[in-house]
């Protein structure tokens, strides 16, 4: 049982026109999200939060540099935690109303109203190029069981937040055929080169995915994962692929805090797998549908959902494009 509770929202926009943002907007909403924070909580103003005495109790470096404990046995070699947080974004929104995905794990939860005025204040001050305004209609929360893909209206401006209860979902069973879905650009390392489509091999995106949510557990609650960290690795790397169909998408971004453009491709398509082979794997790779993979995952980067293969069914939570013999195993509500 991996104990990392975690809830997932939706706020909504109302922008006057279709959204002029790039591709893939992640990075250009958590760039604007972060000015919007610090001007809202810091109090200690032209102070490096690495040098303020409000670092271990402030919400901006909690949420955007996490800095480990000083006691932590973990991530020595590191100079932050994994973030609290995943923004998750659908490329393909063109209407005038915009939604954003936030998943907050373990202690961040505790932020939701930090986020939640921050990103509001984000899209009224404008995004992107044209400098567009979002306006904030409301904020949704999913239901992740006992009603998969439902969800509530818990915020409205003027109205008081009302969050749902957090807690730890249900695990669905492993389905006998998986397919793992790359919704967003997937960015993993392997001795020190980016995995291609010819080189991708499940290990590499179940270490990552085990080491995520061990630092996530770790840093954000009080019952770090405890599990065989060496066995599983192991055992990963003999899962074979029974179906492969990636691509590499290749895109740039511009980073203010290094004032140059930065490359960002990855993996996008799908691989299949032989649910026998993963059971071991599955609470991880189940889990990993809100964690996202990869470089780049807290703005949305290595976004994936599993799907069950040989159903007739196609749920109303979401259709798959590539057939309809494809029914969604896991509760995550797709963009």
């Amino acid at each position: 049982m991996i104990d990392l509770p975690f809830s997932s929202f939706r706020l909504h926009f109302h922008t006057g026109q279709p959204p002029k943002l790039p591709h893939y907007a992640g990075s250009t909403w958590r760039g604007a999200l972060g000015h919007a924070l610090k001007r809202t909580v810091c109090v200690v103003r032209d102070t490096p939060c690495a040098k303020c005495m409000l670092n271990r109790s402030c919400a901006y470096p909690y949420l955007f540099e996490t800095p480990p404990s000083p006691d932590s046995s973990k991530m020595k070699r590191y100079n932050a935690a994994p973030h609290p947080y995943v923004l998750a974004i659908d490329p393909a929104q063109n209407s005038q109303e915009y939604s954003l995905g936030l998943t907050l794990f373990g202690r961040g939860q505790s932020f939701l109203p930090h986020l939640i005025h921050a990103l509001g204040k984000a899209g009224v001050q404008g995004l992107g190029k044209y400098r567009q305004r979002f306006e904030l209609t409301g904020v949704t929360q999913h239901h992740l069981t006992p009603n998969p893909g439902d969800c509530s209206l818990i915020f409205q401006p003027g109205d008081p937040l009302q969050p749902l209860q957090s807690y730890i979902p249900e695990l669905p069973p492993c389905p006998e055929r998986l397919r793992i879905e790359f919704m967003t650009p997937l960015r993993l390392r392997r001795e020190e080169h980016y995995v291609t489509p010819d080189t991708f091999r499940f290990s590499d995106l179940f270490g990552n995915l085990l080491r995520r949510i061990s630092m996530l557990s770790h840093f954000h609650t009080d019952t770090p994962l405890e599990t065989d960290f060496a066995g599983l690795t192991q055992q990963a790397r003999s899962v074979e692929y029974l179906e492969s169909q990636l691509r590499w998408w290749d895109w740039t971004r511009y980073s203010t805090r290094q004032d140059s453009e930065m490359q960002m491709g990855g993996l996008l398509g799908y691989v299949d797998l032989d649910g026998q082979t993963i059971t071991d794997f599955w609470p991880y790779l189940w889990l990993g549908q809100w964690t996202h993979a990869g470089k780049a995952a807290t703005m949305g980067l290595g976004q994936f959902r599993l799907v069950s293969l040989f159903f007739a069914r196609t749920p109303s939570c979401g259709e798959n494009p590539g057939g309809s013999r494809i029914e969604k195993v896991a509760c995550h509500e797709p963009l």
